[in-house]
């Protein structure tokens, strides 16, 4: 059997923001892979391009600011005008912020990053659904952060928990149209945004903040994005047909 209906994603449509991050691109070259049709949303033209580049040309790449609702109803609206419907919506755009005490953590900071990832995800799920139908899912990238505190991560984490509660608002609320709605938590990720946050974090730690997360983690060591976009596939496809509401942790241990 081919691994296309191991996965029963042939032909399914895919759309997913943040699609020109490590993670974004590693499960879009997964899930087009198993035959799946990718629609990739980021503000990174470049960065969708190569993305684009590496999946074919038939992949849609749509510039849009996710917090933004009429940039959100476009893309949606772009990638259903190309493709017809939506299958699987992968809301993965994210942003970090900063680090910092309360009395000195900045608002704007604060309210970008929940607009990024909390708004985001709302008005992704918001324009998607309604173009969404029976066997659907959606998928929420939270992250570890979102099950833990941590001194000065105000907006981070804050949007983080909050992405689990929208989670399991909308998979009450969508189950009886048939379309599952989970997070996915990853742990630290070599990447880039990864490492930008441990740059970050370097000097308030007074250590270095690679070594220090690997310390934490039960597993020794960052995942790759490919292990994260395994759970991605895993999330999107038929092998999850009675799996709703989950936070599925892919962090090493790290939140055990």
């Amino acid at each position: 059997m081919e691994p296309s209906d191991i996965f029963g994603l042939q032909g399914k449509v895919c759309l997913i923001t943040g699609g020109a991050g490590s993670i974004g691109q590693a499960s879009a070259r997964l899930l087009h892979r198993h035959g799946a049709r990718i629609a990739l949303v980021d503000r990174d033209a470049d960065g969708l391009a190569k993305a684009a580049a590496s999946l074919g040309p038939e992949t849609l790449t749509v510039v849009a600011d996710v917090a933004d609702e009429a940039d959100s109803a476009r893309y949606v609206a772009e990638t259903v005008a190309c493709f017809g419907r939506i299958d699987v919506l992968f809301s993965n755009a994210g942003n970090f912020g900063s680090v910092a005490p309360i009395e000195a953590y900045p608002t704007e900071t604060f309210d970008a990053v929940l607009a990024v990832h909390v708004r985001g995800a709302f008005l992704a799920a918001k324009h998607a659904v309604p173009h969404m139908g029976r066997g659907g899912s959606i998928i929420i990238t939270s992250s570890v952060a979102g099950l833990r505190g941590d001194p000065g991560v105000y907006g981070y984490i804050t949007a983080k928990h909050a992405q689990t509660g929208l989670m399991r608002v909308l998979a009450k609320d969508l189950a009886p149209r048939g379309i599952r709605v989970n997070t996915i938590n990853p742990g630290p990720v070599a990447n880039g945004f990864q490492a930008r946050v441990e740059d970050d974090l370097t000097p308030l730690l007074g250590r270095d903040a690679t070594q220090f997360f690997d310390e934490a983690i039960p597993l020794g060591r960052h995942a790759s994005p490919q292990e994260i976009a395994a759970s991605v596939l895993y999330l999107a496809s038929d092998q999850s047909a009675f799996t709703t509401g989950l936070i599925l942790s892919v962090d090493g241990g790290m939140s055990v």
